[in-house]
């Protein structure tokens, strides 16, 4: 009989711990580690801002982050070190990313980002190198405007 007593006891008390376990609250996720090297976007810039603006370049230029940062195609991202400035590639790309804003500030008054009127996309169209001319395939010159049709007999006086 105390067996039985000692076994339901037990298992209560397994009981009792599995709902607490279950209704403890989850442990909470270390906070990813703070941004480091950003000198031209914001201190403050969230983590999903930087990498919307990061996947932008990225299709804009038709590159991956490899190509600026520091890390193994195929290799995690939390193998990266996206701080290093040991890339030329990233250091230009400071640069330009410079040059557009101040186009947008100074040449179009642009104040808000929702706003701006030039972007990586608008010279690199998918390409490391900028595109400085049409492409030779492409005819942007509109053809000339189709002859008029001559006027019918019943309209020619």
């Amino acid at each position: 009989m105390n067996r039985e007593k000692l076994a339901l006891a037990a298992g209560c008390a397994a009981f009792v711990a599995a709902v607490a376990t279950a209704q403890a609250p989850p442990a909470a996720t270390p906070a990813p580690p703070p941004l480091k090297n950003l000198q031209v976007f914001p201190k403050d810039i969230s983590r999903a801002e930087l990498i919307g603006n990061m996947k932008f370049f990225a299709q804009s230029l038709g590159v991956r982050c490899v190509h600026c940062h520091v890390g193994t195609e195929g290799q995690p991202l939390s193998t990266f070190d996206f701080a290093s400035d040991a890339k030329p590639e990233k250091l230009k790309a400071r640069k330009m990313l410079l040059m557009v804003h101040r186009i947008n500030e100074q040449d179009f008054g642009v104040t808000k980002f929702a706003d701006v009127k030039v972007t990586c996309f608008t010279c690199h169209r998918g390409s490391t190198k900028p595109l400085t001319a049409p492409p030779p395939d492409v005819n942007l010159v509109p053809p000339p405007p189709a002859a008029a049709p001559a006027p019918k007999a019943s309209e020619r006086g």
